[in-house]
């Protein structure tokens, strides 16, 4: 049955495209045979006419539905309202079927092209979505150049291309190229090449807006940009990668001849995704510039490693805080005398607080301690010199302090200790004996005044005098934890390295240190000794080595 809408073809928003009807509609008998149209299927179906056979005036799709239809048994879902889906022409088609009692069938005929066509869209924005929020989480999980430029030439060729090629900004006269095909691995080349010879690439690695692929001769790429086998070139797309305030480099996809050539689309998704990649790659440069750099400063505020200088064993360990810092406000350097016989001067100090800042700091008091070396006879002038600039600078930081200049006189080691603020250094005699050196101050950088009192002694052969910071006995841990290593328990292990090089007294101190913290939380540690050898230095190398000694 066709309704009086059918039949008579009232006009809707449709007329423009089936004349007065809002659906093509046609009828067919029990016996298949058309019996009425409306225009619209005459616009949709041309030659249908009444008496026409059904299965000869419309496409087999449709013949087969009306034929289910038709046989006994399928009738109940068409009744229920079950559309099927089709094509007439290029247009796609759901066709709706209503049953009367004596078999007629009447059919309405709706265009879903621009339906389908809007889901098909959605679903491809929903794709590309998951695609970029997982680019981007991949990306961004590493912050190691390389492996960004990898990762971004495996995504693009996986999912853009047949390959992809990521260029970073030449580095010196060649070009760091990463290059990928589909389903294979990223390979690194560095190519001596000019950029401005391929269109759109140099520009591209100046950050300029891409150049439209259809503007771009996929005959004309250059021998080094088609990976080996690939085969001829049928599209090209270059487009910039762009960073942090200066370009990451450039992102160039390739399809094969023969393929379908990139879209405005396809070209337009495959800037998304470069705007991402490189936004990694230019946060990876940056952290590999500023790792760089930092490593650079860390070398410079870093402990020194000591040795034997004239005559007199010297050795010092530094352990950080467990704050994963790498530098802090511990610092100690040895600085050899400018003339053979004169003392060298050993320092070793505190800095308030731990971290950056703190070793900030502790750069600005090496440096002036350093420049202040031709004052190192006068302690006292030394530290009032100092206190004044840390007074005038915009520290509010303040620091201890303890001096000593040693000098190699026949078997022994004459030395003179000030303190300023800080713990009192230790004495190892030779029959176990530790004493503390009897020298006293004010911390510096805190008030206008830091007067301290130096305090002389010698180290026989075998002795030594150990410096440290407040890092090792204030180092909580213990069997029951939450205890100090403490002054006393530092004493015992101290007799207990009577007669043990330098070097061997550090380590004992740090390994028992960090036996007693275990994996707790502890301040910077750092120790410093000086021992008058038990041997007579032979060897002729200026004092500046370990040099050669005998019994």
């Amino acid at each position: 049955m066709v309704s009086t809408q059918a039949q008579t073809g009232a006009g809707t928003q449709q007329d423009s495209l089936w004349g007065d009807a809002p659906y093509p509609a046609l009828v067919a008998d029990a016996q298949g045979a058309v019996v009425l149209r409306n225009r619209a299927a005459d616009v949709l179906l041309p030659g249908i006419r009444p008496g026409t056979l059904f299965a000869d005036a419309v496409p087999a799709w449709l013949s087969a539905a009306h034929d289910a239809l038709r046989t006994p048994g399928s009738r109940t879902a068409q009744e229920a309202g079950t559309p099927v889906t089709g094509v007439i022409g290029e247009r796609t088609f759901e066709a709706h079927s209503s049953v009367r009692d004596d078999g007629t069938v009447a059919w309405w005929l709706v265009d879903d092209t621009d339906h389908l066509l809007a889901q098909k869209a959605l679903r491809m924005e929903r794709k590309r979505t998951a695609f970029l929020s997982e680019a981007s989480s991949t990306l961004l999980s590493s912050l190691n150049l390389g492996r960004c430029m990898d990762v971004t030439a495996e995504l693009a060729a996986e999912h853009l291309a047949d390959a992809a090629l990521v260029i970073a900004p030449t580095h010196g006269r060649r070009l760091p190229v990463v290059t990928c095909l589909r389903g294979g691995s990223p390979v690194l080349s560095h190519e001596s090449v000019d950029p401005n010879d391929v269109p759109g690439l140099g520009e591209a690695l100046r950050g300029f807006p891409p150049v439209p692929s259809r503007w771009i001769d996929p005959s004309a790429a250059p021998v080094w940009m088609v990976p080996e086998g690939f085969g001829p070139v049928g599209s090209i797309v270059i487009t910039p990668l762009p960073g942090h305030g200066v370009p990451a480099g450039a992102l160039v996809l390739l399809r094969r001849s023969g393929g379908a050539a990139f879209t405005d689309s396809e070209e337009v998704f495959a800037r998304l995704f470069a705007a991402r990649a490189g936004a990694a790659m230019s946060a990876a440069r940056l952290y590999a510039e500023q790792t760089s750099i930092t490593d650079v400063l860390m070398r410079e505020l870093l402990p020194p490693s000591l040795h034997q200088i004239s005559g007199v064993d010297y050795a010092g360990g530094y352990r950080p805080s467990a704050d994963h810092e790498r530098i802090g406000g511990d610092f100690y350097d040895v600085h050899p005398a400018a003339v053979e016989g004169e003392a060298s001067l050993v320092t070793l100090g505190d800095v308030c607080g731990k971290g950056l800042e703190a070793a900030v700091l502790t750069g600005k008091i090496r440096n002036t301690l350093h420049a202040l070396l031709p004052l190192a006879d006068d302690h006292q002038r030394m530290i009032t010199l100092l206190n004044t600039a840390l007074l005038n600078s915009h520290h509010t930081r303040f620091a201890t302090l303890v001096l000593a200049s040693a000098v190699r006189e026949g078997n022994a080691v004459n030395l003179r200790l000030t303190s300023a603020g800080h713990l009192t250094p230790l004495i190892v005699r030779t029959n176990g004996a530790v004493e503390e050196a009897q020298t006293r101050g004010t911390l510096v950088g805190a008030m206008p005044d830091a007067p301290a009192r130096t305090t002389a002694l010698t180290l026989a052969p075998g002795e030594s005098c150990v410096l440290y910071t407040d890092g090792i006995t204030e180092a909580e841990g213990g069997p029951m934890g939450g205890v100090q290593f403490g002054e006393e328990r530092l004493k015992r292990v101290l007799s207990e390295c009577v007669g043990m090089p330098s070097e061997s007294i550090v380590e004992r101190v740090q390994m028992l240190a960090s036996q007693w913290v275990g994996k707790g939380r502890h301040d910077d540690m750092a120790v410093v000794v000086i021992s008058a050898p038990r041997t007579h230095h032979l060897s002729a190398v200026n004092g500046h080595t370990r040099g050669r000694f005998t019994a």
